[in-house]
C-alpha cells in the first residue's frame, strides 16, 4: 500500500489500484474510519480521487458512501417525520409519497437517483396521472431531493424548468361573473337538501368569502350575534386585540356585526379536529345587516353547536358536502329521494355559471364582488385572508371606515336577492 499522506492511502489489487481516505469520522473504538474506492488503471488517478474526496471533506461538501447508500424509502421516513407544515399540506404531501413516490423508488438508494431515472419518474406519472397531478407529486419529489443535499446526494438531480424561447402563458381556470340570481339558485337548492342551514351556509360563503374548512368549523361562540361578547379568549396575548373587539363588533347600537375566523376542522388521525385557519390566517368579517337577520334566525332555529349542521345535526366537514351535496346544488338534480332525505324532494334546476365547478369559486366569486365595489387592495386582501406584502402590508390597517363601507356594499346586494 502506498501512503500517500496521512489520510490517504493506495493499494494494488489484481490488476487495478484502490484508494482509501478517511471520512472524518471516528470508530466507537476511536479508530480512523475510511472509505474506498476501487477499480483504478492508473495509481495517480488514484490519489487524485483520494485527495478530492479530503477537499469535499474539508469544505463540507462530500457524501459519505455510506450516506450515498441511504435506501430512498429510509430517507422518505425521515422527510416525512421532519415535516412542518399545516394539516392539510402535511397530508397532501404524504399521500403523494405513500401513493406515488415510495412504491416507484422503495428499492433503490437516494445516491443512485440520477436526473435519467428522474425523467423516468416523470413519463411514468404522465401515463398513470393527469398533468396537473403529475406535476403535483413532481413538486414534492423535487422538495424531497432537494433537502436530501449536502448530506446524501452533491446536487439534487431534478431539472427546473428554464425560461427559454417563446413564453407560454399558463391557462387560467373559466370562470363566470358571480351574479346575485345565481347565490340565491344555490342557496334555494341547498335549502332543499339541509334546510336553513344549507341556505345560509351559501349566502354567508358569498358574502364573506371564508373557506369550507372554516365554515364547517365555525361554532356559535365565534359567530354573530353572540361574538365577541362569548369569546373564548384563549390566547393571553391577545387580550388588547379582546378589548378592542368588544368595543367594535356585537349587535347593541352601533357596533357592526361580524364573524371571527378563528380555526378550521379537517380529518386527522382519523377523526374531525379543529386546526388554525390556512395559512394562519385569523381575521374578523364584518357582515351586512341581512345576513346578520340571517344568521340570528338560524342559531334560533336549532340547538347544535355548529353554526351551519348536517342533516343530524353534526358538523358538514365530517361528511363528503362536495359529492353528497354540492354537486346536486350546482348541478341540479331530478326530483327523487335524495340522499338521507326523509321526504321526496322537488327537482333541484341547475345553475349554469356553477355547473360542473367547485364550490370555492364562491370564495373567488367574493373577491371579483369587493373588488368590483371599490374597496381598498389591504381591506379585501386582509378580509381574503392573504398577507400583503411590502410597505402596504406593514403601515396599512382596516379602519371602521372601511368596514362599514364593505357592510354597505354587501348589503346592497343582499336586498337584490
Amino acid at each position: 500500500m502506498g501512503k500517500v499522506n496521512q489520510y490517504v492511502h493506495t493499494e494494488w489489487r489484481g490488476g487495478t489500484c484502490r484508494v482509501k481516505w478517511w471520512s472524518g469520522e471516528l470508530l466507537p473504538n476511536g479508530r480512523k474510519r475510511y472509505e474506498s474506492k476501487g477499480g483504478f488503471l492508473d495509481e495517480e488517478d488514484a490519489v487524485q480521487y483520494g485527495l478530492d474526496q479530503m477537499y469535499e471533506i474539508r469544505h463540507g461538501t462530500h457524501v459519505s458512501n455510506r450516506d450515498g447508500s441511504t435506501l430512498m424509502t429510509v430517507w422518505l421516513d425521515e422527510w416525512l417525520a421532519a415535516m412542518d407544515h399545516g394539516h392539510l399540506t402535511e397530508r397532501v404531501y404524504r399521500s403523494k409519497v405513500e401513493t406515488h413516490i415510495r412504491p416507484y423508488f422503495r428499492t433503490r438508494a437516494v445516491g443512485e437517483i440520477d436526473v435519467l431515472a428522474c425523467r423516468a419518474f416523470k413519463k411514468h406519472l404522465h401515463q398513470v396521472l393527469a398533468p396537473d397531478s403529475a406535476s403535483a407529486v413532481m413538486m414534492v419529489f423535487g422538495m424531497i431531493m432537494d433537502d436530501a443535499v449536502p448530506r446524501l446526494i452533491r446536487v439534487s438531480p431534478i431539472e427546473r424548468k428554464r425560461r427559454r424561447g417563446r413564453h407560454t402563458k399558463k391557462p387560467r381556470e373559466r370562470k363566470r361573473d358571480m351574479t346575485i340570481e345565481a347565490v340565491e339558485q344555490l342557496a334555494q337548492n341547498a335549502q332543499v337538501l339541509l334546510g336553513l342551514s344549507g341556505y345560509a351556509l351559501i349566502w354567508t360563503m358569498a358574502l364573506t368569502g371564508m373557506r369550507p374548512g372554516e365554515l364547517y368549523g365555525l361554532t356559535r361562540d365565534y359567530c354573530y350575534p353572540a361574538w365577541p361578547a362569548s369569546d373564548p379568549r384563549t390566547d393571553p396575548d391577545e387580550e388588547d386585540r379582546y378589548e378592542e373587539d368588544v368595543l367594535r363588533y356585537g349587535s347593541d347600537g352601533d357596533l357592526m356585526p361580524a364573524i371571527r375566523v378563528e380555526r378550521q376542522v379537517q380529518v386527522g388521525e382519523g377523526k374531525l379536529q379543529f386546526y388554525p385557519p390556512k395559512f394562519g390566517s385569523y381575521r374578523t368579517l364584518v357582515i351586512p345587516d341581512g345576513l346578520a337577520a340571517l344568521l340570528a334566525e338560524l342559531l334560533t332555529s336549532h340547538d347544535s353547536d355548529w353554526v351551519f349542521p348536517g342533516i343530524r345535526g353534526g358538523s358538514l366537514g365530517s361528511v363528503d358536502f362536495r359529492g353528497t351535496f354540492w354537486r346536486q346544488i350546482a348541478d341540479g338534480a331530478d326530483e327523487h329521494d335524495g340522499p338521507r332525505v326523509l321526504k321526496p324532494r322537488p327537482a333541484l334546476p341547475a345553475v349554469p355559471s356553477f355547473q360542473g365547478k367547485r364550490l370555492y369559486l364562491l370564495r373567488h366569486g367574493h373577491k371579483a364582488w369587493m373588488d368590483e365595489d371599490g374597496h381598498s387592495r389591504f381591506a379585501v386582501e386582509s378580509r381574503m385572508g392573504h398577507e400583503v406584502p411590502g410597505v402596504e402590508g406593514t403601515y396599512s390597517s382596516v379602519t371602521v371606515a372601511m368596514e362599514r363601507g364593505i357592510m354597505k356594499k354587501l348589503q346592497e346586494r343582499w336586498e337584490l336577492r
